[in-house]
């Protein structure tokens, strides 16, 4: 198929976003939870390195798209407790320097947080992860009214929601 190869060869190059494809994947590790900074974002350690790992192929709503950011958080710490070991299956790095990884506790949170309906499948990166696997983790959610499902269509997607944030709103507001 032209069109994911062409999908992996843009992710391989990075896109000039700071972005590795498949191909930096560094091997697995061990770490311990230090913290959940939202639905995508956690802090862990291993050794004595503290890394700060963004859940690669998934987006969660932002924080400020209320409820649905800060439950997407509280599933998050709940599944993911301070102290808990997880394994961290490196992807890349983003343009900001954090870990892109798939992060396996009893599951693959990543893909479990989408199928919860607490995240999107990010269409722009997955070919980092198993697409397939995310899209359809996506529509059991979206056909079980689950998460952000529950509003039909889903709610804004946090990337058209963080693209529309600097947007004047006609009533002057931003």
């Amino acid at each position: 198929m032209p069109g994911l190869r062409l999908a992996s060869l843009l992710s391989v190059l990075g896109l000039g976003l700071g972005l590795a494809g498949p191909s930096w994947t560094a091997p697995a590790f061990r770490a311990t939870v230090l913290s959940v900074g939202d639905g995508d974002t956690l802090r862990v350690r291993s050794g004595d390195q503290r890394i700060t790992v963004r859940l690669a192929c998934i987006d969660a709503p932002e924080m400020a798209q209320m409820p649905h950011g800060q439950q997407a958080r509280q599933v998050l710490q709940l599944r993911l407790p301070v102290g808990r070991s997880v394994t961290i299956q490196p992807q890349g790095r983003d343009r900001f320097g954090r870990t892109l990884a798939e992060v396996i506790s009893e599951t693959n949170i990543n893909l479990a947080l989408v199928e919860d309906g607490l995240a999107f499948a990010y269409r722009r990166y997955l070919a980092a992860c198993d697409g397939a696997a995310y899209l359809e983790a996506e529509q059991r959610a979206r056909r079980q009214g689950f998460g952000v499902w529950r509003v039909p269509g889903g709610i804004t997607r946090p990337w058209d929601f963080r693209r529309g944030r600097s947007v004047r709103i006609p009533d002057g507001t931003t």
